[in-house]
């Protein structure tokens, strides 16, 4: 991870996401960060367009975002909240890992054309974790909900 530890100017771009987040097309994803309110929450966009490579199989002719995809982007929002609220340095090698997913509710299908806003609050750390709740929405209705747990280690 390579957070700044200056002041975050927003929005933040793929590029900027990129160097805090050690995923990779085409598994990135989260595009943009629209809001942030360092060591409490962010806010991210996913635009979801036909030209994901899960949709080819997830459903032909009816291309749907998996559910665990909608939790990845939700995880790796979060990932950006820590790694945008400053406490990291350059030569942090800390990388933080999904490590619990509980009451996951998936309440509208997510489909190309959508735009994932992805919500999430730091609930509390806890020595070397982080409890998050998250809320994936597409035109202001709830698509995804669910608390993650991200454990901290080092790579």
């Amino acid at each position: 991870m390579n957070p700044t530890t200056a002041p975050v100017s927003l929005p933040v771009d793929a590029e900027q996401i990129a160097a805090i987040l050690p995923h990779r097309y085409p598994f990135l994803l989260v595009d943009r960060v629209v809001e942030l309110v360092p060591g409490q929450s962010i806010v991210a966009i996913k635009n979801v367009t036909i030209n994901e490579p899960f949709f080819e199989g997830h459903f032909p002719g009816h291309p749907v975002m998996p559910g665990v995809l909608i939790v990845e982007a939700l995880a790796q929002a979060s990932g950006l909240l820590i790694g945008l609220s400053g406490t990291m340095t350059d030569k942090d090698d800390r990388i933080f890992y999904l490590a619990k997913v509980d009451n996951a509710r998936f309440l509208k299908p997510v489909v190309p054309g959508d735009q994932l806003r992805l919500e999430v609050q730091l609930k509390r750390r806890l020595r070397s974790m982080g409890i998050f709740t998250a809320c994936a929405r597409v035109d202001g209705a709830d698509a995804a909900t669910c608390e993650l747990m991200c454990a901290e280690t080092t790579r």
